[in-house]
């Protein structure tokens, strides 16, 4: 199967822009024994001057891939247990990136399965921790390139997006998951038709009624 990935351009917006968009698009691992990964369903949103952002210390050695340019991976280790992948937003110098919280496993579930065992599918990816062990997805990809096909982690446009999106719908959003900081933020978005969400949402609001979100999509570039 053939894969076309987002162009940049596509990543040039605001996080909280961008993460809605990338529902229903996949998330791409090529490997010597062939692709696997599947649609993304689930995402969050972290902006410039936001406080559970990392870039909101200011450059590090750790956060340097978020500055950007944007298309590409922001890869870190959380907990001591698990890495969590991201795609970098916005112009040069604005730290913002979208975390991918879940994919379906539409593709290579065996080799998935081999990097990560699992009781069921639908446990398989429905974490961001999961999902990238899954992929085997760890440090050696901070900075890769999600719009090159050539590469080995990307993503990759689905051409049955808008069809797949209204068969997982609605797209629903709500605060974020695990943080303290600007906790109140409604910058998760997610297909709350999907087996593969992490959690259920608590309390839903429609993405035009997010103020904050809004103010990070008016934002120059990120």
């Amino acid at each position: 199967m053939e894969f076309a990935p987002l162009p940049r351009r596509f990543y040039k917006p605001s996080a909280s822009s961008v993460a809605p968009a990338l529902l229903g698009h996949w998330l791409i691992r090529k490997t010597e024994n062939g692709f696997c990964g599947g649609a993304i369903v689930e995402v969050e949103a972290y902006l410039v001057d936001d406080p559970a952002a990392h870039g909101f210390i200011g450059e590090t050695a750790r956060n340097r891939v978020m500055y950007g340019p944007p298309g590409y991976a922001y890869v870190y280790f959380i907990y001591g247990v698990h890495f969590c992948v991201n795609a970098v937003c916005h112009r040069v110098g604005m730290a913002e990136a979208v975390l991918i919280r879940a994919i379906e496993a539409d593709f290579g579930e065996d080799l998935m399965r081999r990097n990560r065992a699992a009781p069921a599918t639908v446990s398989l990816s429905n974490g961001p921790g999961k999902l990238c062990a899954a992929l085997d997805i760890d440090r050696k990809l901070n900075g890769a390139d999600l719009c090159d096909e050539r590469g080995t982690l990307f993503i990759a446009a689905n051409p049955n997006w808008k069809t797949f999106r209204k068969q997982r719908g609605p797209l629903t959003t709500s605060t974020r998951i695990g943080v303290s900081r600007a906790a109140h933020l409604p910058l998760r978005f997610h297909l709350a038709g999907s087996a593969f969400i992490s959690r259920p949402v608590r309390t839903p609001s429609p993405p035009s009624t997010a103020p904050s979100a809004r103010r990070g999509a008016a934002r120059p570039a990120r």
